[in-house]
């Protein structure tokens, strides 16, 4: 399981520094993004490098649960209330219907949401640093932490696991 560490770096070369002694730590290209304010990833970072995630999947996932449980809710009344002839199978029914719509549109609400690192830290972004992701598994990941601070970069207080896991 990949997990992510977040670091910011005062300017460009800092930045680029950082994610080439990752890549020495054993880290590969696709593990490594940037997320800077729009000016600066527009003009300085190659688009391979961005990241350009939403909150699609985590939202998607959220709305499946949400959607699941109201269903279940509204199925269990429909089952247990007579006139209205709902079966456990219609009851089945109406879970699925409810976690297939809260999917869809709570993806549709998160492919607009910027994802968790952008929102975290935006006062960092909106201040001109620019922010190297890491994800790797947790020896490399050890290895290319230090690598990427012993390059300049400052490690920010977000660990998680990668969505790219």
């Amino acid at each position: 399981m990949k997990h992510r560490h977040v670091f910011s770096a005062a300017s460009l070369s800092t930045a680029e520094a950082a994610l080439r002694a990752a890549r020495s730590a054993g880290v590969p290209d696709a593990d490594l993004t940037l997320i800077a304010r729009s000016d600066i990833e527009l003009q300085s970072i190659p688009e391979d490098r961005l990241d350009g995630t939403t909150d699609t999947v985590p939202a998607a996932f959220r709305g499946a649960v949400g959607g699941g449980a109201v269903g279940l809710l509204a199925g269990v009344v429909a089952a247990v209330v007579p006139p209205l002839g709902i079966t456990v199978a219609g009851a089945a029914l109406i879970v699925a219907l409810g976690a297939a719509v809260g999917t869809w549109t709570a993806a549709l609400v998160g492919s607009s949401a910027p994802n968790e690192v952008r929102r975290t830290f935006e006062e960092e972004i909106a201040a001109g640093h620019i922010l190297l992701i890491i994800d790797a598994e947790q020896e490399a990941l050890a290895a290319a932490s230090q690598a990427a601070i012993a390059a300049g970069a400052r490690m920010l207080p977000f660990e998680g696991v990668s969505a790219a896991s």
